[in-house]
């Protein structure tokens, strides 16, 4: 048998025992997880071995297993034997934000709950974590961004405003700006301020790996009624903002089960097709975000409307078409 199988099933043996009042016999565990009772007795004593707090007591001539009491009353956390090894394996979700003051934050928590779970289980976390591997996906140093993210912090607890140098890609250029910082933002693995820039009287969002220089002001500011700082991350399909947009995009039988395995957008309904075909509709803020998505999947997903963001997809199949068609320079750049 596979070891990850064995693990798992050993952790749910821990569940199991954790929310049992009574205890539970090896025929009764081997039955729930549809195993052989000698299987049965072999994870309990490996967990045993891991210092997993497991005994057995005997009632009306049945040898029952249970987790000690203590072990099931409330840790200095209000988290349970499982869930706190949970957030212990968790750590991995993280490891991208090395070299900020979140990561250093955490790892110190991570520290604190190693130190509170049962003597010896450190093993057998480091043979469970064997068989978890978190993918590693494109990613920025955050190393240098870790004085930003301090000054960011500050300013949003203390609701002051921001003094920014912002070199903008469209332009170019770096030019000043005084903004209210609503929101720190984390998004497709980078970090954005949501707030009103005073340059542009409107509310903004600036990557963070953008600013050339931060100073947080000794002027501080509230939040202006009717502007919801929440909303730009929940209508917008990414990062680019804009008009408020129905998109409608008919994606093939190939695509189609995957793109019903997520939740794209919080506006997005779904309408199946005989030919095992959707269509994907949601109201989003701009396009350029969707236009980027739509390509990514390349023949199998068709625009129906806006005609906008169909017209903006063809031009770039077309500039794509020159440039691998033979022609010897890049297609001219369009403004984004």
């Amino acid at each position: 048998m596979a070891r990850g199988d064995q693990l798992g099933r050993q952790w749910k043996i821990l569940q199991t025992l954790l929310y049992s009042r009574q205890g539970l016999s090896v025929s009764k565990i081997a039955e729930d997880l549809e195993c052989h009772s000698r299987t049965v007795y072999r994870d309990l004593e490996a967990l045993q071995v891991a210092g997993f707090p497991i005994y057995t007591d005997r009632s009306d001539g049945t040898n029952l297993w249970k987790i000690l009491d203590s072990a099931k009353k409330p840790l200095p956390l209000p988290l349970d034997l499982t869930e706190l090894t949970a957030l212990y394996f968790s750590r991995h979700l993280v490891r991208f934000l090395k070299g900020t003051y979140f990561h250093d934050a955490l790892e110190s928590l991570f520290k604190k709950i190693k130190a509170l779970l049962p003597p010896h289980a450190g093993e057998y976390l480091d043979k469970v974590e064997e068989h978890l591997w978190i993918g590693k996906r494109p990613y920025k140093h955050y190393e240098s961004m870790n004085e930003l993210l301090s000054q960011v912090n500050d300013a949003l607890m203390g609701r002051k405003k921001i003094d920014i140098d912002y070199y903008t890609m469209r332009r170019k250029q770096t030019s000043g700006r005084r903004v209210a910082p609503y929101r720190l933002w984390f998004h497709n693995d980078s970090f954005y301020i949501i707030g009103f820039c005073e340059k542009r009287q409107d509310v903004r969002i600036f990557a963070l790996d953008r600013i050339r220089s931060l100073r947080v002001c000794a002027e501080t500011f509230e939040v202006s009624a009717g502007i919801d700082a929440d909303a730009i991350p929940r209508s917008s399909f990414g990062v680019f903002t804009g008009e408020p947009v129905q998109v409608t995009i008919r994606f093939s039988r190939i695509a189609a089960e995957y793109i019903q395995e997520r939740i794209w957008h919080d506006t997005q309904r779904i309408h199946t097709h005989g030919d095992g075909s959707i269509t994907f509709e949601a109201r989003v803020a701009g396009i350029q975000d969707v236009k980027f998505w739509v390509m990514s999947w390349g023949a199998e997903a068709r625009v129906i409307a806006p005609d906008e963001l169909r017209q903006a997809i063809c031009s770039e199949v077309e500039a794509m078409h020159r440039m691998y068609a033979g022609h010897p320079t890049l297609p001219t750049p369009r403004r984004l």
